[in-house]
């Protein structure tokens, strides 16, 4: 096997079960198999994340060597050939996934990931209903408690398969560091720092450790049995305010559990299931959202005017507030002074629907649907009466209540009358507005802020490394 720096504009050309394919040099066994249709399974390998080679699961022959190697970590070349099913690597493969469920619980039905979970779908795929390894996964089931973080994150470690996801996606992609290993050998594990409690050490709460979670050892916080507490409650006005960027992630959830939805659940179907849910109103946050980022482009308006300290900088999230404090204490006057426009819409939506109901706004909960575990950390650290749901807790509510969601006819949002939209910059003074993806990237915007070298006046910071909806699973 060639060991020497991979040309890419070299072509490698392999059989993979007898297939033959040709890949630029550099190529992963994984990625090769891909070309030819050819499903390697795996459990600690993700697209986003660096080659891993944890699990073993992937494990193949190759040129008929007695050695196994791992097809995510290992590159192809010239010549060989690859075999990824025999009735060798089927057994080896089925021993590994029964040796990890040894040290999982057996609670499939109750599990926040049952049906979505990695772990679960392997052993269903080489016909493992249980383990003949026993550590005492079941005696531990019931004595584990999960550990609930901020009322945003659960960290249920007893699940933890050990694949290191979080930890380099903590680490690595976002820069938090929050996540880390420790020990070795048996007692190898995931852990914190001096295993403190999340809340307690740097975690910003990005949610993105969840997001690349192959089973249910951290996710989101549900809190649907609380909002469906509220809406059946004669005596509780709920409203909801919906995201934009919750309909992709809407339709991933769906797609996971009834096939392609090509699309099909809109804004329009989103709000006609809510009502259907017993929401007495439903708003588009899009209307509140515009009014934030006009309340914020007035204040760097008027810093520019006066000489105020630039760039302003915003944050999709009040963990992008903790990162500034934490990480770049002396840039917190930087920090925008404006709300979010989930504050916003809570406060606003509730005075106006308290005046128009005649009822008390302690009578009022307000629901947001968020496409992101970022923003649904937000709402509980400013607001402990109020809720924000995933897409993945929103699918669940619908399902529960037998809604096909992607049969409903289109309904329109409630009118808002009472948010109005600041006046727009001053055209003489035009904001010039920088948006950053991700906790790297704002360590280097940062940075350079520090030295007087970012020319943007206005910084907005996503938690999110992709797209709104990619922390959604």
């Amino acid at each position: 096997m060639s060991h020497h720096q991979p040309d890419p504009n070299k072509n490698v050309t392999l059989t993979i079960d007898g297939i033959p394919v040709t890949v630029p040099e550099g190529t992963r066994i994984l990625e090769a198999a891909k070309k030819v249709n050819v499903n390697i399974p795996t459990l600690c390998e993700h697209p986003d994340l660096c080659k891993r080679a944890l699990c073993r699961v992937c494990v193949v022959e190759a040129d008929g060597r007695g050695k196994l190697i791992a097809a995510c970590a290992n590159d192809v070349w010239e010549g060989v050939k690859i075999v990824t099913a025999n009735q060798r690597l089927l057994n080896v493969r089925k021993t590994i996934v029964e040796l990890i469920l040894a040290n999982h619980p057996q609670d499939c039905l109750s599990c926040i990931r049952n049906k979505n979970c990695e772990l679960q779908s392997l052993a269903k795929k080489f016909g493992v209903d249980g383990s003949l390894f026993h550590n005492g996964a079941e005696e531990r089931m019931l004595s584990s408690s999960a550990l609930i973080e901020s009322e945003t994150l659960v960290r249920d470690m007893d699940k933890c398969v050990k694949c290191g996801r979080c930890v380099e996606v903590c680490q690595e992609v976002q820069t938090i560091r929050a996540i880390n290993t420790s020990c070795r050998s048996h007692e190898y594990e995931i852990s914190t720092p001096y295993k403190q409690a999340l809340k307690e050490g740097h975690c910003v709460f990005c949610g993105q450790c969840a997001a690349v979670c192959p089973v249910g050892a951290i996710y989101e916080h549900d809190q649907t049995a609380q909002v469906w507490d509220n809406l059946n409650n004669s005596e509780q006005h709920v409203i909801a305010q919906v995201s934009p960027a919750i309909i992709s992630a809407l339709n991933k959830e769906f797609t996971l559990s009834i096939g392609e939805t090509n699309g099909k659940i809109t804004a329009g179907k989103i709000a006609a299931a809510l009502r259907l849910l017993g929401f007495d109103r439903v708003y588009d946050a899009s209307i509140a959202a515009n009014a934030a980022n006009s309340e914020i482009s007035g204040e760097a308006a008027r810093r520019i005017k006066n000489n105020g300290k630039l760039p302003i900088i915003s944050g999709c999230s009040q963990g992008v507030f903790n990162f500034i404090k934490c990480f770049y204490p002396d840039l917190t006057d930087h920090l925008t002074t404006g709300k979010s426009f989930r504050q916003i819409f809570a406060s606003s939506i509730k005075d106006s629907y308290s005046k128009e109901a005649e009822i008390e706004p302690s009578n009022i909960t307000s629901v947001s649907f968020v496409p992101c575990i970022a923003q649904k950390y937000e709402i509980r650290e400013k607001n402990k009466a109020d809720f924000a749901l995933t897409a993945g807790e929103l699918a669940r509510m619908i399902k529960l209540a037998g809604i096909a969601v992607e049969t409903l006819s289109e309904e329109p949002f409630d009118s808002v009358i009472n948010i109005e939209l600041q006046k727009q910059n001053n055209p003489d003074l035009p904001v010039k507005k920088e948006t950053i993806h991700g906790y790297a990237q704002a360590r280097k915007v940062m940075e350079a802020i520090r030295k007087g070298e970012c020319d943007a006046q206005w910084v907005e910071i996503e938690s999110c490394p992709g797209d709104c909806c990619s922390s959604e699973k």
